[in-house]
């Protein structure tokens, strides 16, 4: 029996730094702002760190960090950036024997330009996490508490039947749902995620799904509350978090953390949080360790260095949680 099963991706990772790189103001971004570099030049990268990623990846880090025992379904290539993320997992103490590799392709890698206030640009290239393989994922043998489900390359039939099985067998559901899957529609996804238990999204993915402006903060969470039976998180970036269980409204911060970029930072928030809930079923403690381990991901380079151990808040203050 699992405590947790992450299923969801896993990636390499590239991260890079660059003076040539510059942030501005933009009409068009849906945050108002974004990265710009000159058209055909040639730009000296000043720093570059290769590491492991993937949301599915990142959150079975966790999970087995705080203690949980955790099992991660993913799809990898036959390559080496496929081999480094099951060795990173397994390190971990993860049980990797579910996750799957497909030759067609090469692992899914990020490329991610970081800026200097440690805001970033991510270009993606999903390669073999396309192939998940329904299947392939034996759910009619497997035993657990909960299922986090991340990104799962847009396959809705994977979403629906795990859904269908976590339900079936009294498994509390989770999930961040990735782009691909956001892709398919409200009225589509709806009925899927008003059984779980916990769902969380970022503000400009809330936005997106409810097509509603992403500065209009308190209408997004509003609409997506009515939307949501379970707890539902807002994740704000560095302007923090409101989160509603149906009955009360949490808002908390961030602490005054160093940022050495945020590559992570939501997987880490996302999946602390996670932990907690699974552990204790406290709302203010698991903001307040998906808080920390955010903040300690984001003062280091690459998703999962500084991913916190059970008992390890970090070095900074607990964030104070407001409830109404």
């Amino acid at each position: 029996m699992y405590d947790i099963i992450s299923i969801g991706s896993a990636t390499g990772d590239v991260l890079l730094k660059s003076k040539g790189i510059t942030v501005a103001k933009s009409d068009t971004a849906p945050t108002g702002m974004e990265q710009r570099m000159p058209l055909g030049s040639k730009l000296e990268i000043d720093q570059i760190t290769f590491s492991s990623g993937g949301g599915g990846a990142n959150a079975s880090v966790t999970f087995a960090r705080q203690g949980l025992k955790t099992a991660c379904i993913a799809v990898v290539g036959d390559d080496v950036q496929g081999r480094a993320v099951v060795d990173l997992l397994n390190r971990e103490g993860v049980d990797t024997s579910y996750i799957q590799h497909h030759n067609d392709n090469i692992t899914a890698y990020s490329v991610v330009v970081v800026a200097d206030n440690g805001e970033r640009t991510i270009l993606s290239y999903k390669g073999e996490g396309y192939h998940f393989d329904m299947l392939k994922v034996p759910l009619s043998t497997l035993q657990a508490r909960w299922l986090y489900l991340n990104s799962l390359g847009g396959h809705y039939d994977l979403l629906e039947a795990a859904v269908k099985w976590a339900v079936t067998n009294n498994v509390k559901l989770a999930t961040n749902p990735g782009g691909k899957e956001l892709a398919h529609g409200l009225a589509k996804l709806e009925p899927l995620l008003k059984q779980f238990a916990i769902v969380m999204m970022n503000q400009e993915e809330a936005a997106q799904l409810l097509n509603i402006p992403y500065k209009q903060e308190e209408k997004i969470f509003q609409a997506m509350d009515t939307v949501i039976d379970g707890i539902f998180v807002m994740t704000k970036g560095p302007q923090g978090v409101m989160v509603s269980d149906g009955t009360h409204i949490y808002r908390a911060g961030v602490p005054g953390s160093p940022v050495v970029e945020r590559t992570g930072a939501g997987d880490a928030f996302n999946s602390g949080f996670v932990a907690e809930i699974a552990r204790s079923g406290d709302i203010v403690k698991a903001i307040q360790l998906a808080t920390a381990n955010a903040s300690s991901v984001v003062a280091q380079f690459g998703a999962t260095a500084g991913i916190l151990k059970q008992g390890d808040m970090g070095p900074w203050p607990l964030v104070e949680v407001s409830q109404k």
